[in-house]
């Protein structure tokens, strides 16, 4: 039904009035409130803004002769500080050649730097330590801050089994060896240790034997020296040095497990009277329980005699019905 113009439904709401429209339009609300207009760099391609090399600047390989001559200017503070931001940004221990192709330092300078660098990176006096590995020098962190270190990098210690280490022990001591001689050494099969230390690279294939078969070699690798953070093979401690370590550490364990004597006040308590007192009473009390011991083991043996007396007794014979008359 279509009212005419008159009506009430023609009738619309006052601007400003509750059910009227608003001060603003659509539009101008849409502008302020919507998304807006896409980023004018939505469609605009990006350019190059590093700078491509020319021939003005010099290859690294053509430049390592002025590297030298520029090196040879430098203090031996300069030098220092050269040596030790190579290192500190070095994945790996890095050898004095190493160094020599990274700097242009002379070695012997390098060497001297490094000597400095020891004495002020070392164990207990600084967070960073200077260590020789796997014929290299590297930065490490002090292994005092191993344990916050280690919570602020969210990692646990790397742990061998007792397997890996007497495997890995094995091939360290008597490489290049084969699979089977550390088999026989070991006594069970290694497979499946060996192809473990491997993938974690502690363990490499130095080739195989000129034998009947051609066994495979194994022998310990470079990440074997930075695992244990040894120089070479020559700082494995030898036999005697392992027995010897052995035994200082079973004397350092049994003085520390054997109780410390109690002599403090014991002179005090043996003077004073109470204390004799006191032991007498005890003494008595303990004699008067073991003879109430003795007296219930002297009783228990009685019955247990009587017990025996009773159950030898033949039974008599039975006469009659009733039993025997009795006399």
């Amino acid at each position: 039904m279509t009212t005419g113009s008159n009506g009430p439904e023609d009738e619309t709401p006052a601007p400003g009035t509750p059910g009227g429209p608003g001060p603003f339009s659509e539009d101008e609300i849409a502008a302020v409130t919507g998304p807006g207009p896409a980023d004018d760099l939505d469609e605009v391609e990006a350019v190059a803004i590093e700078e491509d090399s020319d021939d003005t600047v010099p290859d690294l390989e053509t430049s390592f002769e002025k590297l030298i001559t520029k090196s040879r200017k430098l203090s031996p503070d300069r030098i220092r500080t050269v040596i030790e931001s190579v290192l500190f940004v070095a994945e790996r221990p890095l050898s004095v050649d190493e160094l020599f192709m990274a700097t242009g330092i002379d070695r012997a300078l390098i060497a001297e730097a490094i000597n400095q660098l020891s004495g002020i990176h070392r164990d207990g006096i600084s967070g960073i330590v200077l260590y020789e590995v796997a014929g290299g020098w590297q930065f490490r962190t002090d292994p005092h801050s191993g344990e916050y270190v280690r919570r602020y990098l969210r990692v646990k210690p790397q742990r061998l089994t007792r397997a890996a280490v007497e495997t890995l022990a094995i091939i360290a001591y008597r490489q290049p060896v084969t699979r089977p001689e550390i088999e026989d050494i070991r006594g069970v099969d290694c497979g499946a240790v060996l192809k473990a230390l491997m993938d974690r690279k502690l363990v490499k294939i130095l080739g195989k034997r000129e034998e009947v078969g051609r066994p495979i070699l194994y022998g310990t690798s470079r990440e074997f020296l930075e695992f244990f953070a040894l120089k070479d093979l020559s700082a494995l401690p030898t036999l005697r040095e392992f027995h010897e370590l052995t035994q200082e550490h079973r004397e350092i364990v049994e003085k520390e497990t054997q109780p410390a004597p109690a002599a403090a006040g014991t002179v005090d308590t043996l003077a004073d009277p109470g204390f004799t007192k006191r032991m007498e009473k005890s003494a008595a009390a303990s004699e008067a329980a073991l003879e109430e011991l003795e007296e219930a083991m002297e009783a228990a043996d009685r019955t247990q005699k009587v017990s025996s007396s009773v159950l030898d007794t033949p039974p008599k014979p039975v006469t009659g019905e009733e039993g025997p008359k009795p006399e």
